[in-house]
């Protein structure tokens, strides 16, 4: 019996941190919606746009923030809303955002994996390589067809998401100039990206990039951040700019809106 009820508690607080840890209530700003039919993923996505006061009105290109998590009812709305703020009071220069809206979400954001009870939280999980080449293959392009853009790209995300955001940074590090990760999932498949970690950093590209990590009191992914900050420091590499939130009082659905500002405001101010 008692092994019984481990197994429930365990599947809880498994679901619980791949899950979208925020409650969206935010009003909705302004936007643009339009859907891709995906070959990668085999399936129609629906991709939401925010852009800046003025994007109409001059003729400015303007980097780019990504982000899973990004339909209506998810999480854009607060981070366009933030981006909005943060643009107002001139804390970081204009850009847009595009949100992706949620079809599986938990086998779009998690990789491969070896351990059973990993596998038990979906139908069906490990399809983050399909994703990012959906994200890199199809939507970038079409961004880039329809918006006024420049070359830089960000990518943003929490739980399951921050997962993926940092599945990315060590699997495909030139795919984004700047990574942003909430509390991620880094106890997925036996915390195997904090196990290689290493080794993917020492095949780091040349190019300049930045990541901010979070790490919230929850019991499954803290001991992960932190280990992950301790190796970043250790091997040092001269083109990383990274910083690592250590947030003891926050928990797993608090971290991201209680982070998020400062988050993107050093992720988007290279001079910091």
């Amino acid at each position: 019996m008692k092994f019984i009820y481990y197994n429930l508690f365990f599947i809880l607080i498994t679901l619980s941190s791949c899950s979208n840890a925020s409650q969206p209530n935010d009003p909705i700003p302004e936007h643009d919606t339009f859907k891709i039919q995906s070959k990668q993923v085999g399936e129609e996505r629906v991709i939401n746009v925010w852009t800046p006061e003025n994007y109409k009105t001059n003729t400015d290109s303007l980097p780019v923030m990504y982000m899973a998590d990004g339909g209506i009812k998810e999480d854009f709305p607060h981070i366009a809303n933030t981006l909005a703020k943060l643009i107002k009071e001139k804390k970081i220069k204009p850009l847009l955002l595009v949100g992706i809206e949620n079809t599986q979400r938990r086998r779009d954001l998690t990789g491969f994996t070896e351990v059973e009870k990993d596998k038990e939280i979906a139908p069906i999980v490990g399809g983050s390589e399909k994703f990012r080449a959906f994200i890199k293959e199809e939507l970038f392009p079409e961004i880039e067809k329809r918006y006024r853009v420049t070359s830089e790209k960000s990518i943003i995300g929490e739980s399951a998401s921050g997962l993926f955001v940092m599945e990315t940074f060590f699997l495909t590090p030139e795919m984004f100039d700047n990574y942003i990760a909430f509390d991620p999932s880094l106890w997925w498949n036996n915390h195997y990206l904090v196990r290689t970690a290493k080794e993917h950093l020492a095949k780091f590209p040349p190019t300049e990039k930045r990541i901010w990590f979070a790490g919230s009191n929850a019991e499954d992914i803290a001991p992960f951040t932190k280990e992950l900050a301790d190796i970043f420091k250790a091997t040092n590499i001269a083109n990383l700019r990274w910083k690592f939130s250590d947030e003891p009082k926050e928990k797993h659905t608090t971290i991201f809106r209680a982070t998020k500002e400062k988050a993107i405001i050093w992720t988007l101010n290279k001079r910091e």
